[in-house]
This record gives structure tokens, C-alpha cells and sequence, in this order.
């Protein structure tokens, strides 16, 4: 019964997100409601769960996500995004442009938001595809790839951080983990599979064609941008590896994992960035602190949704379905791996939204973390890869790609829906095969 009663919960959950187009943080707390009552916890009691839930939710990741915000936007605002693709493009030749486009939509895609990383690169896309001559998905679908990768893997974005808290994973090590399985996600997707469609034509919308694209002089360097955009990344892998290679008793151990953590990595960064791409270049403080505060509106709704999937998580842990679940899944040979890959692409093709579909996924296997000593960082990266599985129309991601691409919903379903599948597919079997080892 506790499990059928979250079955029709998630079932309620998809009604109101997809069918009747009500908002996801909405619909996240009447069904914490819904699933906490059901349950058969007092009133008040799931009251309380919600509130505990939004609380320990928020408290890391609002500081995490807002300054990760603030840096995407001085990364965005100063030029530095462009300026990596660009050098990066050069540098590589037309030949291999396709491994440049990679590689920057990968340090872009860390500090930036997806769909702010999109926004941002695509008129980029449209200027390299148009002087080269070369097919738009051909130019495109690298970077895209890229981005989606870091969206869904790797920290800071919104859900592989909230996930992280939630299992108590250490964030240097999924960042380690889920760089080594991006890599060949991203080949796959990108690369690779963009030589397979092209009998696919893209034509951006004329109203697309003519990008703002700054000149030299208003950029930062190339050593500048690509220093300040991967800081956060840098800082924290340095403390990952000191803590791994370091005697336990080194004196400045505490002050490199201190460095590292993920919280003062990011202030770093943006202080960082305030200066090298704000001061630096000639900006005033008030200018720098605007763009910064601006920064913050686009997130807002992120933070709801995920504060509204920490409702849902805590009530079911409350309830004793976490409880129930794990119990009856801990003798279980299926692996937990997998099962939490498979719950989060069922609940990717429900509700569309990789970061409900993640963040809902972990509320629900969050016992098994425990219960089978599973790796908290694998089970990151596992339900990381199946929020990313099978995006079709119910997925803003997909009519972005859709309209940016001016492509019919067929071969949107070709193109965008097979290479968020590859990465999927290919995350999982990376996650499968670092687990012997990890």
C-alpha cells in the first residue's frame, strides 16, 4: 500500500504539471500533502515534514545556486563566454572545430545555468556555422551536448548539487566521477552522432541571424575567462585530490578542504570574477553589483522547484516509504544503480523537467544509499543520467532546441530526444563500470 500511494502521487504530480499546466513547486507541495496524508500522518506532522524539507533543502544550495548564478552572469555579461569560443574555435582550425565547440560548451555549461549557457552560445553557433559553411548541427550539436552533460552531471548546477546534499556525497568526488563519464557522453552525443543526420537541415530564424558579437577589444583575454569561468571546478578538485594524496595529519589539509568546499569555492570565484571581469576592465562597482543582482530573478523558480522536491522527499522519509522502499529493495539483486536510473527516466518522460525528475528520484531511493552501501556519488551521477533520458515535448529544453534550430517536432525528436538519450544511455554505463572500481 505505502508504495501504490506513491505511485498515484508521482501520477497526481505529472497530471498537474503536464496536463493542467500548473507550477511545479505548486504542484510539489499539494502532493507532499497528498502522499503525507495518505500515509497517515497527522496534519500538523506533514505540515511540519514540508517545512523541514524546504528548510534543510534551501539552506546549502541557495548559497551555492545564487553565487553560481552571479558568475554565470559576469562569465556571460563581460564577454568571457565569447571570447573562449572563439579563441578556442581558431586555435583548433575549421577541421576540428567540432572538438572546439566541445570543449567550450563544457566550460561554459559549468558556471552557467543551461538554459542561460544556451541562450547565450547559440548566436555563437549561428556566427561559426554561417562563416564556415558548415551544417548548423554539425557546429551545434557538440556544444549543446556539452552543455546538457554539465546541466545534468555535474555540480554546481541545481540538481546534481541538491541530489549531492541530499545523499551526503562528496561534491569533489562527483565532480571527479562525473567528468570522467562526461567525456565519452559527450563524444557520443555530440560528435559522433551529429555526422549521422545529415540529411537534416537547421535554418535559424532570421530574427537570430544577427547576433551582438563584441569585438576584441571589449573581451577579456582568453587565459582571463577561461581561469575565472573553471575556478570554482579548479578549487574543489585540488581539495579532492590533497585529501586523497596528503597525509591525514598535513597542516594545510584543513585549509585546502576548507578552500575547496563548494561554498567558499564559489565566493571565491565571484569575487574573482567581480574583479577580472568587472573591475579589471574598466566597469564601476554599481554596474558590476546590478548585473550580479539581476543574476538572481532567473534562478528563483529553480530554487522554488527544487525547495518544493525537498517537501516531497522529506515527507516520504517522514511517512516511512523511504523506509518501506528500501527494505523491501535491499535483498534486492537488482542494482541500486540502475533502479534509481530507471525511476528517474520514468519520471523524466512524466513530467519533462530533468530537475524535478532528479530531485523526485532521490526523495524516493534515498534509503538504499544506506541501506545498501551503494556509493553516494555513483547514485548521483546514476540518476543524474536518467534525468536527462528520452526529453520530448514536455520538455522546455526540447522546444528551445526546437525553435533556436527552426526544426519540425519530427526531426527535433531525431536530433535533440537522440542525443539526450545517448547521454543518458551512456552516463549509466559509465556509472555501471566505475563502480566495479569505486
Amino acid at each position: 500500500m505505502p508504495l501504490l500511494i506513491v505511485v498515484l502521487g508521482l501520477f497526481l504530480l505529472f497530471l498537474l504539471i503536464a496536463k493542467f499546466k500548473l507550477n511545479a513547486f505548486i504542484a510539489f507541495i499539494i502532493v507532499s500533502l497528498a502522499v503525507g496524508i495518505a500515509e497517515g500522518m497527522e496534519l500538523q506532522g506533514v505540515i511540519q515534514s514540508i517545512q523541514n524539507g524546504i528548510g534543510d533543502t534551501l539552506g546549502f544550495l541557495v548559497i551555492i545556486l545564487g553565487l553560481g548564478a552571479m558568475l554565470g552572469k559576469l562569465v556571460a555579461d563581460s564577454g568571457a563566454a565569447q571570447q573562449i569560443t572563439t579563441k578556442l574555435v581558431s586555435k583548433f582550425g575549421i577541421g576540428n572545430i567540432q572538438w572546439a565547440l566541445v570543449l567550450t560548451g563544457f566550460i561554459v555549461g559549468i558556471p552557467m545555468f543551461y538554459s542561460v549557457g544556451f541562450v547565450i552560445l547559440i548566436p555563437l553557433i549561428f556566427t561559426i556555422a554561417a562563416s564556415t559553411g558548415l551544417p548548423l548541427l554539425y557546429v551545434g550539436l557538440p556544444m549543446i551536448a556539452s552543455l546538457s552533460v554539465t546541466h545534468g552531471f555535474l555540480p554546481p548546477h541545481p540538481a546534481p548539487t541538491a541530489i549531492a546534499s541530499m545523499f551526503n556525497a562528496d561534491v569533489g568526488k562527483t565532480l571527479l566521477y562525473g567528468t570522467i563519464i562526461a567525456i565519452p557522453a559527450i563524444i557520443l552525443a555530440g560528435p559522433l552522432f551529429s555526422r549521422t543526420i545529415k540529411n537534416i537541415t537547421a535554418t535559424p530564424l532570421k530574427e537570430f541571424v544577427n547576433p551582438t558579437i563584441l569585438r576584441e577589444e571589449e573581451m577579456p583575454n582568453i587565459n582571463i575567462s577561461i581561469l575565472t569561468a573553471l575556478l570554482p571546478v579548479i578549487l574543489i578538485m585540488l581539495a579532492t585530490a590533497a585529501d586523497l594524496l596528503l597525509p591525514k595529519d598535513a597542516a594545510i589539509l584543513p585549509l585546502v578542504k576548507f578552500i575547496g568546499n563548494p561554498v567558499i569555492a564559489m565566493l571565491i570565484a565571484v569575487l574573482v570574477a567581480i574583479y577580472t571581469l568587472g573591475l579589471a576592465r574598466g566597469k564601476d562597482m554599481t554596474q558590476i553589483m546590478g548585473s550580479v543582482a539581476s543574476s538572481i530573478s532567473g534562478i528563483t523558480m529553480v530554487l522554488l522547484i527544487i525547495a518544493g522536491a525537498g517537501a516531497l522527499k522529506e515527507v516520504l522519509v517522514d511517512s516511512g516509504v523511504s523506509d518501506y522502499i528500501a527494505n523491501m529493495l535491499k535483498d534486492s539483486s537488482f542494482s541500486p544503480l540502475l533502479l534509481a536510473w530507471l525511476v528517474a527516466t520514468v519520471i523524466r518522460v512524466c513530467v519533462g523537467s530533468a530537475t524535478v525528475a532528479g530531485l523526485t528520484t532521490a526523495g524516493i531511493v534515498l534509503p538504499l544509499v544506506s541501506a545498501t552501501g551503494v556509493s553516494a556519488e555513483l547514485m548521483v551521477l546514476a540518476i543524474g543520467s536518467g534525468s536527462l533520458m528520452l526529453s520530448h515535448v514536455n520538455d522546455g529544453g526540447f522546444w528551445l532546441f526546437k525553435e533556436y534550430f527552426n526544426l519540425s517536432i519530427k526531426d527535433t525528436l531525431r536530433t535533440w530526444t537522440v542525443m539526450e538519450t545517448t547521454v543518458g544511455v551512456v552516463g549509466l554505463i559509465g556509472v555501471l563500470i566505475l563502480s566495479i572500481f569505486v
